[in-house]
């Protein structure tokens, strides 16, 4: 979100006399979602105080150029391969994100199919499956059904944007404390100090045997503390940065993002980097839904009652989380990444 709102924003700037003609081709880059139209009213309030919960889901689908990235092992479509609540303080000044396990049950709501039948409500459906069965607008359902927050917006990346985004960046600095070598994501990496390239980035986000247990926990607690070396470079990059860089970026943000239909505009995408302008990585508070094996099944994870309900409770009221709950739990004792002065899944604080 950073990325794009900063790239956008300085690529304008410098477009002089070819402003209109670069908003016209950034517009017609990004692709959106009207969910608000397809949710209609009956959803959860509004957070208080001008605060924002934003939902932000990589897709794992191996369509058009993401067939580059391997074969495709969902049978029935396109899945969330992750999930991040993004909520941003009324002061815009911090921002929790709380990583939803993928293999977490829950009760999905019914659902509205492509093809316009409906899928009904589901037990213990697995998170990730809502996004198979309807898309953007069933995944958003499903997780204000959940959480009883209503997303403000939606953004989603896919393998193919995310890489590219990347490699447009120049790559992506890390230090990683012992090697990692995980033959799923074909991600080999001594110890020591990289600066990864689009494909490195992601098979690094997506590696998950080769770290802590091999469990989805263990690959957030890596994603986690990539997103804050991420985010502390994109704070670099700044107006004397190339020109024709600042465009590849804003032409590699734009394109690699699938957006709500309110965020569909450079417009709407730089007003929103500008209220995140002032969080840092170290205004970021990372957690992990509170989750537990799965009483019924060893595969799957299940949320902790009592831990989850403090999580969203306290989003829905703009308070911090409470230190205890929801750190440590994701990769604890990984500390795979290091550099940022945190480990992975420590929360930043």
């Amino acid at each position: 979100m950073r990325t794009t709102a900063v790239a956008l924003g300085l690529a304008l700037l410098l477009a002089g006399g070819g402003l209109t003609a670069l908003y016209l081709k950034l517009d017609g880059n990004i692709d959106h979602v009207d969910i608000d139209g397809a949710l209609g009213p009956d959803r959860p309030a509004n957070g208080p105080g001008g605060s924002l919960d934003i939902l932000v889901l990589g897709s794992d689908s191996r369509s058009g150029g993401n067939g580059a990235f391997g074969a495709d092992d969902a049978q029935d479509g396109a899945r969330a391969d992750t999930a991040m609540v993004v909520h941003v303080n009324a002061a815009h000044d911090a921002a929790t994100v709380v990583s939803i396990p993928r293999d977490t049950l829950v009760d999905r709501p019914s659902c509205e199919r492509a093809d316009g039948s409906t899928a009904p409500a589901r037990e213990r459906a697995m998170f990730n499956e809502a996004y198979t069965v309807g898309g953007p607008v069933c995944a958003v359902k499903t997780v204000e059904s959940v959480t009883g927050l209503r997303m403000d917006h939606y953004i989603e990346v896919d393998f193919q944007g995310f890489a590219e985004l990347i490699d447009t960046l120049g790559g992506v600095e890390v230090t990683t404390t012992r090697a990692i070598d995980d033959k799923d994501s074909h991600l080999r990496l001594p110890a020591g100090t990289h600066t990864l390239d689009g494909e490195q980035a992601l098979a690094l986000v997506r590696t998950r045997k080769a770290v802590g247990d091999g469990s989805d926990l263990s690959r957030i607690a890596l994603q986690q503390a990539f997103l804050k070396a991420l985010a502390g470079q994109v704070g670099e990059v700044g107006p004397a940065s190339n020109p024709k860089r600042l465009y590849d970026l804003a032409d590699a943000a734009t394109s690699a993002v699938t957006t709500d239909s309110s965020l569909a505009s450079v417009t709407d995408l730089i007003a929103l980097g500008r209220t995140l302008q002032g969080i840092g990585p170290g205004d970021m508070d990372l957690l992990t839904l509170p989750v537990g094996p799965d009483h019924a099944d060893p595969n799957r994870v299940a949320p902790l009652p009592g831990e989850s309900r403090q999580v969203w409770s306290a989003l829905r009221h703009d308070q911090p989380v409470p230190p205890s709950v929801g750190r440590g739990r994701a990769g604890e004792g990984d500390g795979v990444l290091a550099g940022d002065g945190t480990q992975a899944g420590d929360g930043g604080e």
